[in-house]
């Protein structure tokens, strides 16, 4: 998730287990907790962008990782405050709830979460939330910014701080329940449309919960195409695109490549644009492909060579976006022009 939802959340967190013992410092507390496990954003200024994007939702954000931190941090906390109040345990539980409920929410989203590091390089993803969802980071904030309005000993604070976390937890389950509603209707059409496959993948467009991606693949094909939960008809219309493997072959040996192809699970397509080729992660969906069949997809990275005959890779950056793409993005939500 975005930085700002987790800083939020972790800030309800805090006042909502230590508030009564700490005051506004717990939320302070809770929120630099549920930041912690994004410290390995700092790695990114010392290793490449392949390496990046595996680092980063890597060890800091495995299971393993945030039990010694846990341990050590409620342990550091408690030698060197002077809080009476904040028991060991306390502070463990004020401490863990924020790193494991970050690695937890990180894991709903298609970036992919290594819980089970540094013993298996399996990335956990649900694909169940956009790295940034308004109606989940709303009340949060609201509740973030009323709670540092208050004063500490007013009797309010437990009550709008247990109603926001309320709040936010029917959300996301309102959030799951339309990902198995869309899950079961993505199995239903293929096989009403007689498609075969060897797996898919759903996962929500930008900035809502209701209009979903959804990506079948068949060897190297792939049918990309969208459905909302409003949708008026059954049936999913798809366009085709192969994954172009042949076009790194010159690049096949190459760990840059072998870490962007292992970081997309194998969700991706190779192009040609401008005299290079074009390294497009399917999972993150297209800036507009629901109304805009060839739109760019989010995660692209331009492969040049080097003086030295090396791989260089360069994030790629969208030219424009179209002022109307949040109307379109409504409409298409609505189940207007399926």
């Amino acid at each position: 998730m975005d930085s700002l939802t987790h800083t939020v959340l972790g800030a309800c967190m805090g006042e909502a287990i230590a508030g009564k013992q700490m005051g506004k410092k717990a939320m302070l507390v809770g929120a630099l907790a549920h930041n912690f496990p994004d410290a390995d954003v700092l790695f990114n200024f010392f290793t490449t962008q392949a390496n990046a994007l595996l680092t980063h939702r890597g060890i800091t954000h495995s299971i393993f990782f945030n039990c010694i931190f846990s341990i050590f941090l409620a342990w550091l906390f408690l030698k060197y405050t002077k809080n009476k109040a904040m028991i060991f345990n306390r502070w463990l539980l004020l401490i863990s709830s924020g790193l494991f409920t970050h690695i937890i929410l990180d894991a709903f989203t298609a970036y992919g979460t290594g819980w089970f590091e540094p013993f298996n390089h399996h990335r956990v993803s649900f694909n169940t939330l956009f790295i940034l969802d308004p109606l989940l980071l709303i009340p949060l904030l609201i509740g973030a910014l009323v709670l540092i309005i208050l004063k500490r000993n007013s009797t309010r604070r437990s009550r709008i701080v247990y109603a926001v976390l309320t709040v936010s937890g029917v959300y996301l389950c309102i959030c799951i329940f339309n990902k198995l509603y869309v899950k079961h209707h993505v199995e239903k059409d293929l096989a009403n449309q007689n498609i075969i496959y060897d797996e898919y993948m759903t996962t929500p467009t930008p900035l809502n919960n209701l209009l979903y991606n959804v990506i079948v693949r068949k060897q190297n094909d792939f049918y990309i195409g969208y459905y909302s939960v409003f949708d008026k008809t059954s049936s999913v219309h798809y366009k085709k695109i192969n994954r172009n493997d042949s076009l790194l072959l010159t690049y096949k040996n190459d760990d840059e490549i072998k870490k962007l192809i292992r970081f997309s699970k194998g969700y991706y397509t190779v192009t040609h644009e401008n005299s290079h080729l074009v390294f497009s992660d399917l999972r993150f969906g297209q800036l507009g492909g629901w109304y805009q069949p060839e739109a760019p997809f989010v995660f692209r990275f331009n492969i040049e060579k080097t003086s030295n005959n090396r791989i260089a890779l360069q994030q790629g950056r969208f030219h424009s976006v179209k002022p109307d793409i949040l109307n379109k993005l409504l409409e298409r939500i609505k189940g207007i022009n399926n």
